[in-house]
């Protein structure tokens, strides 16, 4: 549904902060159709919400989310990885996660084993360490997320999954397209 479809001002009914950005952008803007913002604007500011509570007992155990993530990637696959392969897990540069990857080395959370075919080669696992941390901050972040997601019963869940299933589907395939 749009702004201009008939159901009147976009955001009249609902009372969140984006509903309050969409009427002032309405009154200075009238002709503009802001429905793209009573979505976007909501994933937006929710998963802004929703990293802030959920980066805390990160930053408990010392480390940021990008880090966490290199953890999570070394422990959910099962194996070791190499830097390129752990970029590629994680969406991240190459440089950004040698810059991580030293760090959380130093921390005694990784470990590299050089390659025996090519030097230039390094292979990373977790140490211990690394297993217990990410073992013991996933089940907090799990059960966060749960209690955040009770407000929806069981198919409006399946729904929600559903439909951003989709649009990520899309956005991933339009990368680069959009915008340069």
């Amino acid at each position: 549904m749009t702004a201009s479809s008939g159901a009147g001002a976009p955001g009249a009914t609902r009372s969140d902060t984006v509903a309050a950005v969409v009427r002032q952008w309405q009154s200075v803007h009238p002709d503009l159709d802001t429905g793209p913002m009573e979505i976007i604007g909501r994933i937006n500011r929710s998963a802004a919400l929703l990293q802030q509570a959920e980066d805390a007992p990160l930053r408990r155990a010392g480390l940021s989310r990008p880090e966490f993530d290199l953890l999570g990637a070394l422990r959910r696959t099962g194996h070791e990885l190499t830097p390129g392969e752990l970029a590629r897990e994680t969406f991240s540069s190459g440089a950004a996660v040698t810059k991580r990857l030293k760090a959380l080395t130093e921390r005694g959370l990784v470990e590299r084993r050089g390659d025996a075919r090519d030097r230039r080669v390094a292979h990373l696992r977790l140490t211990d360490a690394g297993r217990d941390l990410v073992d013991g901050i996933l089940p907090e972040q799990l059960a966060y997320e749960t209690a955040v997601l009770s407000v929806l019963d069981s198919t409006e869940q399946d729904e929600m999954a559903e439909l951003l299933s989709g649009l990520l589907n899309r956005l991933e395939g339009l990368q680069g397209v959009l915008r340069p």
